[in-house]
């Protein structure tokens, strides 16, 4: 099943597909379960509840959405957790030693939007980087899971693109946090795939900056597989419903590149992950 947010920023709605491929208005259902793709939903057994749902209807209208702006797929969650150096020739690229165990940083929930909206070059920003990653969307509260259950704990898969300020992530006394989580730094979507509908261990993920091919692997490539994360993750934290992992990157960032290219107003991003879908997204300057 794959879950929608489509509208306005604060505003959005809610849908999910139907057998047929058409995305059908759910806004109605959801708001007996938290009114949002959100925390409350997911603790109530919101997406088996959505399943019976769907099964259920024997009117559903289909949604024209083109032209309408696609949201990320799930409201604002507790916390958004990167893992970095996740792929063994990114570590190479920027000449890391493969990590014994997930490494992890902590990103602000405040940088979530769309794949389709603006990303923001935060003010005096001269090293604004991308980076295409599967995100994993927490399902139920998690504490210290076994790999074995990890995926148990999974509501379903979508993409991010983790946006790194690399000079602030680096350079200015601090966590990779800073250089993490300016506005519009963590695109989600453009839906939520169950699990079910999607063998996370073996997907294509890919980018483009301006029609040139940067990032293209797979996510068998990773060092550290989901249910590794979520299990390891989930030893330092309690995950809950809705919180985003996002699981590292591929090689071909701009930091990597000879000499690296950082984005720069004007420029056009263009990603997907086989069996999600794919992102467009214009890069411009702070207003």
């Amino acid at each position: 099943m794959k879950l929608l947010r489509y509208g306005q920023k604060g505003t959005e709605r809610q849908a999910v597909q139907a057998p047929s491929g058409d995305w059908v208005d759910a806004t109605e259902f959801v708001a007996q379960r938290g009114g949002d793709y959100n925390e409350e939903f997911f603790s109530a057994g919101g997406v088996a509840g959505l399943r019976e749902w769907m099964s259920s209807q024997s009117d559903l209208h289909p949604l024209d959405l083109a032209g309408v702006r696609i949201g990320a797929p799930i409201a604002r969650p507790s916390k958004i957790i990167g893992v970095g150096l996740n792929y063994r020739e990114h570590a190479a690229e920027t000449g890391s030693d493969l990590p014994n165990e997930p490494k992890i940083f902590m990103k602000a929930t405040t940088a979530m939007s769309g794949v389709f909206d603006d990303v923001v070059l935060p003010p005096g920003s001269e090293s604004t980087d991308y980076e295409v990653e599967l995100a994993v969307v927490i399902g139920r509260t998690a504490t210290r899971v076994a790999a074995e259950q990890a995926l148990e704990s999974i509501a379903g898969f979508t993409i991010c693109i983790d946006y790194s300020e690399r000079d602030w992530q680096k350079n200015r006394s601090g966590q990779f946090v800073k250089g993490k989580s300016a506005d519009t730094f963590a695109p989600l979507g453009p839906c939520l795939v169950t699990p079910d509908e999607l063998r996370a261990e073996d997907v294509r993920l890919w980018l483009a900056v301006n029609g040139e091919p940067r990032q293209d692997s797979r996510t068998s490539e990773m060092i550290f597989g989901v249910s590794e994360l979520v299990a390891s993750i989930s030893g330092y934290m309690t995950l809950l419903p809705g919180d985003v992992i996002t699981t590292g990157t591929p090689t071909g960032v701009g930091l990597g590149l000879d000499p690296p290219q950082f984005l720069r107003a004007g420029d056009r991003l263009e990603f997907g992950i086989e069996g999600i879908g794919e992102g467009i997204q214009s890069v411009v300057a702070s207003a």
